[in-house]
Order: structure tokens, then C-alpha cells, then sequence
């Protein structure tokens, strides 16, 4: 008797809920904000770049390196950069930091990599901050950094080191 009770309260539940016209549910004022969002949208900057990748190639271990993106304001207000920041320390951006660029305006970014330490195949990212309507931009660079012998020998030493003391303490 109870199970039959739930099933026909369940029931009861589910066809008022299905027959809700969802439509009906949204609000005039909703569908203006909406609007108003859209239309604010099309008034915003928009950073279109020259390019978002950057291959450096394959360089030595030690080397800094720099490359230029180039950009400009597509679109019809002033675009302000607040911040641009590296995925690491060594890649580093300079960029025209709260400086207004007006549409139809150019500017760039240039970001410098610093190859100590980061031997191999690298992959790095400048996220930009700024008011567009994404509110954050990316570019990436990549390169394979040839190890340096000397620093080389030293890190795979270390390596066999600590594969030593693991297996001294299993």
C-alpha cells in the first residue's frame, strides 16, 4: 500500500512537471537583460592577433629567446590589458599595461623564454587579462631546448641517486 502511494505520488509529479510549457517559466526581464548583454557584447574590444603560436625552433639549453605578438582592436571601445602573466618564470611578457588602445589601434606583446634549466621539448602560455568579452586571451610558444652535456650528466646522476634510495627503502 505505502510503495503503491509513492508511485502514484512520483507519478502525479512528473506529468505536472512534463506539462509545463518552459517557455511560460521565462520572464520578460530576463530576455531584456539578455539583450542588453548581447548588445554590450558587440560594443566590447576584441584583441585579433597576427598569430597565437610561436615555434622557436630547437635551441640550446641557456638561451634566451624573444618573439613579438602583434595585435589589434577589432572592436568598438577601448581595450585596456590589466595583466599578462607567463604559465612559468621563464616566460616572461611586456605588454602596454592599462594603457587604452582604441579601436582600430595596434599594439604587441613581447615575451622572452629563458631556456636555464628547462631542457627539451618546452610549451608555454601568456594568459592575458583585459576587457574583452572572453575577459582572458592566449598565446603560446614552444621550442626544443638541446640539453646542455654538462648540466645533463649532473641531473641524470641525481636521478640515479634517488632511484637508489627508493629502492634502499622498499
Amino acid at each position: 500500500m505505502k510503495h503503491t502511494t509513492i508511485l502514484l505520488i512520483l507519478a502525479t509529479f512528473v506529468v505536472a512537471s512534463c506539462s509545463n510549457n518552459p517557455s511560460k517559466k521565462v520572464k520578460a526581464e530576463n530576455v531584456a537583460t539578455a539583450d542588453q548583454s548581447a548588445q554590450s557584447t558587440n560594443d566590447m574590444p576584441v584583441m585579433t592577433f597576427d598569430k597565437t603560436d610561436h615555434d622557436f625552433g630547437t635551441i640550446n639549453e641557456g638561451e634566451t629567446v624573444e618573439t613579438v605578438f602583434n595585435f589589434t582592436n577589432t572592436g568598438s571601445s577601448d581595450l585596456i590589458i590589466t595583466n599578462a602573466k607567463g604559465s612559468c618564470g621563464c616566460t616572461v611578457p611586456e605588454y602596454p599595461k592599462n594603457t587604452p588602445i582604441k579601436p582600430g589601434e595596434s599594439a604587441s606583446i613581447k615575451v622572452k623564454f629563458d631556456s636555464s634549466n628547462k631542457p627539451n621539448l618546452q610549451s608555454k602560455t601568456v594568459t592575458i587579462t583585459a576587457n574583452t568579452a572572453k575577459a582572458r586571451e592566449q598565446i603560446r610558444i614552444k621550442t626544443f631546448v638541446t640539453p646542455d652535456p654538462v648540466k645533463q650528466q649532473q641531473r641524470d646522476e641525481r636521478m640515479k641517486a634517488r632511484q637508489q634510495s627508493l629502492q634502499q627503502n622498499q
